[in-house]
């Protein structure tokens, strides 16, 4: 008689051996999902990488052409290193025409003060006087420029005839925190009130510069000013 083969029955996980599985379960899960984020974060890592070296490559090479604009039109500005010297309007057109390219290679407020020149030069005083606007407004930290644009916004609205705003542009580079030309902001404030017939608004900014002044190389001219004011009285 064939011998009865007795089918093994499956033996019933206990509640420890469940618990163990289910806790070797979690841990593959959260490898799998440390694998993942450590996947994800290499590769923005990669890419953070790849951005940070286009936009240093691309900066340099703009970099570099805004210096070599800049050079070429210094040269032109000046009327140095040319064959034949260039006319005023030439040299100021071609000159303006550079430093625009320079300037959008490169933003640079010495460039935009160049900029306003050369179109003053060439009878654009409007323009220019956007231009040192957006100067002042764009660049408040570069003083030293700051305080040269402040002074040929004056010049510019004194050859305009625009006395007030002279004295505004002046008394803006006298109240500012720029450490130099306030004597010159002095002396031309005065000047121009002087010219205007308010002759006691200019004693003020004469005797203001004396007093303050004393190593300016405008303070006797102040002095006499005032001296020639005494006199008068």
């Amino acid at each position: 008689m064939p011998r009865v083969i007795k089918k093994k029955t499956k033996k019933k996980e206990t509640g420890a051996e469940v618990d163990v599985k289910d806790r070797l379960t979690g841990i593959k899960h959260k490898i799998r999902e440390r694998q993942r984020t450590a996947m994800i974060a290499t590769a923005a890592v990669v890419v953070l990488v790849l951005v940070a070296g286009f936009v240093y490559v691309y900066k340099n090479t703009m970099d570099e052409k805004a210096r070599k604009l800049e050079y070429e039109a210094y040269k032109i500005y000046y009327n140095e290193y040319q064959k034949a010297p260039l006319a005023d309007a030439e040299r100021f057109q071609k000159s303006l025409e550079l430093f625009k390219q320079a300037y959008n290679s490169r933003k640079s407020a010495r460039v935009l003060l160049y900029i306003a020149s050369a179109q003053f030069g060439l009878n654009k005083p409007d323009e220019a006087l956007a231009s040192l606007s957006e100067l002042v407004k764009s660049f408040p930290s570069d003083k030293d420029v700051l305080a040269l644009a402040y002074m040929k916004t004056a010049e510019i609205q004194l050859k305009k005839g625009n006395k007030a705003e002279a004295l505004k542009a002046l008394d803006s580079l006298y109240k500012s925190d720029i450490p130099i030309y306030k004597d010159y902001a002095l002396i031309t404030e005065g000047r121009t009130l002087e010219a205007d017939g308010k002759k006691d608004e200019a004693a003020a900014k004469f005797r203001e510069l004396a007093e303050k002044f004393k190593d300016s190389p405008f303070y006797e001219e102040a002095k006499a000013k005032l001296g020639g004011e005494k006199k008068e009285k």
